[in-house]
């Protein structure tokens, strides 16, 4: 079985292309290829409320070169949603219906309730011991998505206007980021040893920057430390020492000072890494969605 995902991200438009195993009742989800643009919506929204007729051009070539590729690989179905960045354009359903005109690719601009919604259908709590706690963190170009797990059960989801291109714009108000730190506190007073999970182009790249074992966690204090190097670097040392992509290299930093803020204000020391986002959780939307097809009633 193969499906399609694509996310229309505030840093980044992605398509990944996947295919489903069934091993003795199982699926696996095998990544047979992720594409990525770098469009940056989030420049021109956070500033202007609205996507730049350049950028609009851009955007529906780079969905219309996603079709061809769609096109090419057949999956059984396909899902395109966008985040943080179009659904504050003030254009953004009028971006929505030209991608459509002239891809043919129907394009959903989800709210942050929705967001935090696909990317729970990762099957997170797979991942849990539902003898402990977590905090769930997935920070975008534009927002970030906060959901709290207790004993195998979901306690509260919130998602914040804090972004990476946010953030480097200048542009997350004070009483942001004060309201995260309260919603965190208050959500996790009274839970001990909690762990964190991760998800996000960012936290991938320190994952494997800091050489972190499959299924294993890595510790606030090295984040905290991959943190502080890179924050020291200039950006193109981080291009050429690191081998980050460019507009990966600036993001890079104000991702993980919001990873290891709400760390912080959870007392969390530790975090899972999975390697898995929103466009995993499309997919796995997908998945679920045809399975449903075929069961009785």
């Amino acid at each position: 079985m193969r499906f399609a995902a694509i996310d229309v991200g505030s840093n980044a438009i992605r398509l990944l292309l996947t295919q489903v195993i069934d091993f003795d009742g199982q699926p696996y989800f095998k990544k047979d290829s992720l594409i990525r643009i770098p469009i940056r919506l989030g420049d021109d929204v956070f500033l202007n409320q609205k996507i730049s007729a350049e950028k609009v051009d851009k955007l529906t070539s780079t969905m219309i070169g996603f079709k061809h590729l769609m096109d090419a690989y057949q999956p059984l179905s396909y899902k395109a949603c966008a985040t943080s960045a179009m659904r504050e354009a003030e254009n953004g359903p009028a971006a929505a219906e030209k991608i459509r005109e002239h891809s043919g690719i129907n394009l959903e601009i989800v709210n942050g309730e929705q967001e935090a919604e696909i990317i729970y259908s990762n099957h997170v709590e797979r991942l849990l011991d539902n003898n402990r706690s977590y905090i769930y963190i997935d920070v975008g170009g534009g927002s970030t998505e906060l959901t709290i797990f207790s004993k195998g059960k979901t306690i509260n989801s919130h998602s914040f206007q804090i972004g990476t291109v946010r953030e480097l714009q200048g542009l997350v108000e004070k009483a942001e980021w004060k309201a995260m730190k309260s919603w965190v506190q208050q959500n996790t007073n009274g839970l001990k040893n909690i762990e964190s999970i991760g998800s996000g182009g960012n936290i991938n790249k320190i994952s494997r920057i800091a050489r972190v074992k499959p299924h294993k966690p890595i510790d606030y204090y090295h984040i905290k430390q991959i943190y502080t190097t890179l924050k020291g670097m200039s950006f193109e040392d981080r291009v050429k020492k690191w081998n980050l992509r460019l507009d990966r290299a600036d993001v890079i930093v104000p991702a993980a000072n919001i990873y290891l803020s709400v760390m912080k204000w959870a007392k969390s020391y530790k975090m899972l890494v999975p390697q898995f986002g929103f466009a995993d959780g499309l997919v796995h939307i997908l998945y679920d969605e045809y399975i449903a097809q075929f069961s009785p009633g």
